[in-house]
């Protein structure tokens, strides 16, 4: 509780507009003298929410590139748009950062960088620089076209940062910054497309792919970011895409699930690394390979799904589990995406991401560490 009253506050109050303010006035009688004590309680404004990553949290940055991965219709068929108008994400509805900023306080959804709209006071919010098919590394997955890299991603943040200095100072925008959420979802792709080659090779490629992520997050750091969501790698050995591309009828692909956990692995330690190393930061990890997991060892029992290795969105023929053919107009969906773990070839349905974002906001140490997302509002 501030032991000051802010002139501001004392005005609102006497005008009887103290809007979004919990205002506490307490009138203490002191034996030797009388004196009222005025104290304000001032509601925590949310953290502005910084997001980077692939496809699983791109809020529509593909549709103003030139590419093939773009969340075209029936993508977004639940988010609440008219029908016929994709949202920009690849899933039915929402996906985990929206339900995050949410829960975080966030009154609107964190934008897309390139949309035109994404300017002026908005960016005081947070904004999403995201994009489907990306990697850490530049050389990533080419096959759907142009994708916007981890590299990439932040030098358009260092446009941001420049225009909120611009717009509110340096000494603000950086405590602004260093209470804000830098969010970062990648790598998965980074995995997917190295599954041709062999385990010596991928043990060499992987020593590249920690290096540079390393060096990002460093980047990001010397922008003034201190506070980081890094969600490691899922178990993409059992999405759709994957068991169709090996003929996996009843099992997810052990090999591939192999690299998702040795990069795993380095991810925690390069985290802990950070940690330790970088000044006043905290690196929390959000093992969402854990949360898919759980969710897929246990999503009738637990969850109430009845689908748990094909996607709802798919074309019929294209894979025993629909995972061959992206989602897209000429797809089928099934008609209750609530009964479905998998979206589309590669991913989740709103149902899930919810299941996931629940576990980052206040879940234990077996899914994020070393604090759940509410604990970090209150660090």
């Amino acid at each position: 509780m501030n032991k000051s009253f802010p002139l501001l506050c004392f005005k609102e109050l006497l005008m009887g507009f103290v809007s979004g303010r919990c205002v506490v006035i307490g009138a203490i009688l002191h034996m030797a003298t009388a004196s009222f004590l005025f104290s304000v309680c001032s509601a925590k404004d949310p953290p502005a929410l910084y997001i980077f990553g692939d496809s699983l949290v791109d809020a529509g940055n593909n549709f103003y590139i030139n590419t093939a991965a773009k969340a075209n219709f029936p993508n977004g068929i639940d988010f609440g748009n008219p029908i016929g108008i994709p949202s920009g994400r690849f899933t039915n509805g929402r996906i985990v950062t929206d339900m995050l900023g949410e829960e975080v306080g966030l009154t609107s959804l964190t934008p897309p960088y390139l949309a035109p709209t994404t300017t002026g006071d908005v960016i005081l919010k947070g904004v999403n620089y995201a994009s489907s098919a990306s990697g850490i590394l530049n050389d990533t997955e080419r096959f759907f076209g142009h994708q916007i890299h981890l590299d990439t991603q932040i030098s358009n943040f260092v446009k941001t940062r420049q225009d909120i200095i611009s717009r509110i100072g340096s000494q603000a925008a950086k405590e602004q910054f260093k209470q804000a959420i830098f969010f970062v979802s990648i790598g998965s792709n980074d995995i997917i497309f190295s599954q041709w080659q062999n385990s010596s090779s991928w043990n060499t490629l992987l020593d590249t792919i920690i290096s540079r992520y390393k060096s990002q997050l460093v980047r990001l750091y010397n922008l003034d970011a201190r506070k980081f969501i890094v969600t490691n790698s899922a178990a993409v050995g059992c999405i759709p895409f994957v068991r169709d591309l090996h003929s996996s009828v009843d099992s997810c692909v052990a090999v591939v699930n192999q690299k998702a956990q040795l990069f795993n692995g380095r991810l925690d330690s390069l985290l802990a690394e950070l940690t330790k190393n970088l000044e006043a930061s905290t690196f929390i990890c959000a093992n969402v390979y854990a949360m898919l997991d759980d969710i897929l060892n246990n999503y009738m029992t637990s969850y109430d799904f009845e689908v748990a290795d094909s996607a709802c969105c798919h074309i019929a023929g294209a894979g025993l589990h629909g995972g061959l053919i992206p989602c897209g107009i000429l797809s089928q969906v099934c008609p209750d995406r609530s009964k479905y773990v998998f979206w589309d070839p590669f991913h989740l349905t709103e149902t899930s991401y919810e299941i996931i974002a629940k576990h980052m906001m206040d879940g234990d140490l077996n899914y994020i560490s070393p604090m759940n997302i509410r604990q970090l509002l209150n660090y």
